[in-house]
């Protein structure tokens, strides 16, 4: 055999390498978001990255998530009755309304994310990809499509009939496709811990804890 045929056999081997590993990465990526519904997204103008909720379908994580312009158009709710009722009852402003959908403020106007899969035992970072990103519009077949797939895993939706009309005026979806770059994976991971401290909140007890019965005795009792 002469050096043209084994430099030949040589690149044919390689080729073959870097195809299996990229078939088993790929395979890692749709197991990895198969086995849990938490994704943590991290993209350009985010202070932090977020978790979100998500459902892998044919290659490609599918998100909902809060449309900020059209939250900004919703009545106040300092404005609800039951609200000025409850103020105008204990003199203390009521807790904000909690979102419907989760907050992923910039989503649907980036191209593209870093999503890292969770370990579903675990909890601990399995694999970091990047995914190009791409808006649903509402009316579309895509868009149809994936609210199917969506509403199936709302959770604690009040408001299951009319899910998909309250999507189209107040949130936004979105394809998460992996581009089939694999930035960590096991025996690929770095040495940080990647921890972050958990940010502020205005969130606080307005009142007195309530009564428990059976509380439990703040000192051991005697055996004697």
């Amino acid at each position: 055999m002469g050096e043209a045929e084994r430099a030949e056999h040589a690149g044919q081997a390689e080729a073959e390498r870097a195809d299996s590993g990229g078939a088993v990465r790929t395979a890692l990526v749709e197991e990895a978001c198969r086995r849990s519904s938490v994704l943590w997204l991290d993209y350009a103008g985010l202070d932090r990255p977020r978790p979100a909720w998500h459902v892998w379908s044919e290659g490609a994580a599918y998100v909902v998530a809060e449309n900020p312009t059209a939250a900004a158009e919703q009545p106040e709710e300092a404005e609800n009755p039951r609200h000025l009722a409850r103020t105008e009852r204990t003199g203390q402003p009521d807790h904000p309304v909690a979102r419907p959908e989760q907050a992923l403020p910039g989503l649907a106007e980036v191209t593209e994310a870093t999503v890292t899969c969770r370990s579903k035992d675990s909890g601990a970072r399995l694999v970091t990809w990047r995914a190009d990103v791409r808006r649903l519009r509402p009316g579309t077949q895509e868009w149809d499509d994936a609210v199917l797939l969506l509403r199936g895993d709302r959770l604690n939706a009040t408001d299951a009939a009319d899910l998909p009309a309250r999507w189209a005026r107040t949130a936004v979806i979105v394809r998460l496709a992996p581009s089939g770059e694999v930035l960590e994976e096991p025996g690929r991971m770095p040495g940080d811990r990647a921890a972050a401290s958990p940010p502020g909140s205005p969130a606080t007890t307005t009142g007195r804890l309530p009564w428990v019965v059976h509380k439990r005795p703040r000192h051991r009792p005697r055996l004697s």
